[in-house]
């Protein structure tokens, strides 16, 4: 089944969620349900056997991408579908079947500005869990001032060759291909003059190296690029237009860490590996009458709820506003501010209602799960800058929806 755009009735939408909890209830392995390891597509990892079964079941029916399109390895299912299907996964604890860089970015982005070709070679492959990708964004020189990138490829013929250095690239150590920002033309103004290219991670042309981070772990990367090639037929857009390509790809990252995306759930943000509701984390570490003591803290945390409510509600509202399923412009960047910034601070309640307990870094007087919420609270610190900082969001907020004069 899958309607596409259709206009989709209520007893359809029934018939439909039958169909999928029947299904899931015949073919979502035990193992996938709860929090756990979900597939990133990288041919570089092993993944737990449910994992993969889980992956290759639903690749099968086109679900790990339900909205794409069916010839590109996707469901074809309409919005509201989806929504269906996510509900449904929900209701059983089921983890996502699939989600990277490839699904959520590049994928959406291609549906978009890439050729037939493009499309058929490189989201057959995402959708079917046969390709991890990496952003190859920023550089040493060019983090918020993204623009002023100085990556260079030169025009070969029927390929580019590049050289440059790209940084914080989450997963290249792993990853399949990159996309990536290069700088085609120096003489011009910098927003012109780059472009949007494809490129294959296994190549003697790349190098990469993880970044270690205060909380222990390494998910960002140094990506080193001497004489490293992209087919001309991997450039995404036209040459030297590859600003727009990018800046709609920022809109879609920036939907998906906003909340507003399709998955029925969410991975933790990068880095923040322990997820405790701050409704009960509490509990234990409180007097037997499972009150807060401190009244500042139980305002704050009073208040953390009632903003996580209202923005679940914004979200959802949003949601319903779009028409096909498309990522929405600017106004991303309000979802990215608002949600980084709750993530963060729910991080910070955490540790404060877990009191010293929430300052293990490792040793027996600690729980895994302590632990975990220690090295959790010092991830989330990146939570507000990666996919553009909190004061990048606020500047696009200013400008382009508020209107505001520079």
């Amino acid at each position: 089944m899958g309607l596409g755009n259709q206009e989709i009735s209520v007893t359809d939408l029934t018939a439909f969620r039958e169909e999928v909890r029947a299904w899931l209830g015949e073919n979502c392995p035990d193992g996938v349900k709860g929090p756990g390891e979900v597939h990133s597509g990288s041919t570089k990892l092993s993944f737990e056997p449910d994992t993969q079964l889980w992956m290759e079941r639903m690749a099968e029916r086109g679900w790990t991408v339900a909205t794409w399109p069916k010839e590109y390895g996707g469901g074809g299912l309409s919005v509201e579908e989806s929504q269906v299907l996510n509900e449904e996964m929900s209701r059983i604890g089921a983890r996502p079947p699939l989600m990277n860089m490839g699904t959520r970015m590049l994928g959406p982005t291609l549906l978009e500005y890439g050729t037939e070709d493009q499309k058929k070679k490189h989201l057959t492959a995402i959708a079917q869990g046969r390709a991890a990708w990496c952003q190859g964004y920023s550089e040493p020189g060019a983090g918020s001032d993204l623009a002023g990138l100085r990556c260079r490829a030169e025009d070969k013929g029927d390929y580019f060759l590049i050289n440059g250095q790209k940084t914080w690239t989450s997963g290249a150590q792993h990853a399949d291909w990159m996309f990536c920002l290069v700088r085609t033309d120096f003489d011009v103004p910098k927003h012109q003059g780059i472009s949007f290219v494809l490129l294959p991670m296994d190549q003697d042309g790349i190098s990469v190296r993880p970044i270690d981070l205060i909380s222990g772990i390494s998910p960002f990367c140094e990506t080193f690029l001497d004489n490293a090639i992209a087919e001309k037929q991997d450039l995404v857009g036209q040459i030297n237009d590859g600003w727009t390509v990018g800046k709609r790809l920022l809109q879609h990252e920036r939907s998906g860490q906003g909340g507003l995306g399709t998955a029925a759930t969410r991975p933790l943000p990068v880095g923040v590996t322990v997820d405790l509701n701050v409704e009960e984390v509490g509990m234990e570490y409180l007097p037997g009458d499972g009150r807060i003591s401190d009244p500042t803290l139980r305002d704050e945390v009073i208040a953390w709820n009632m903003r996580s409510a209202a923005f679940k509600s914004t979200q959802r509202r949003a949601g319903e506003e779009v028409k096909d399923g498309k990522t929405q412009g600017e106004a991303t960047s309000v979802f990215k501010l608002y949600g980084a910034t709750l993530a963060r601070d729910r991080q910070d309640l955490i540790l404060q209602l877990m009191g010293s307990q929430g300052l293990g870094w490792e040793g027996e007087a600690f729980s895994a799960d302590e632990v975990g919420a220690t090295r959790s609270w010092l991830a989330s610190k990146a939570v507000t800058i990666y996919g553009g900082t909190n004061e990048v969001q606020a500047n696009i907020i200013a400008k382009r929806v508020l209107g505001l004069p520079d």
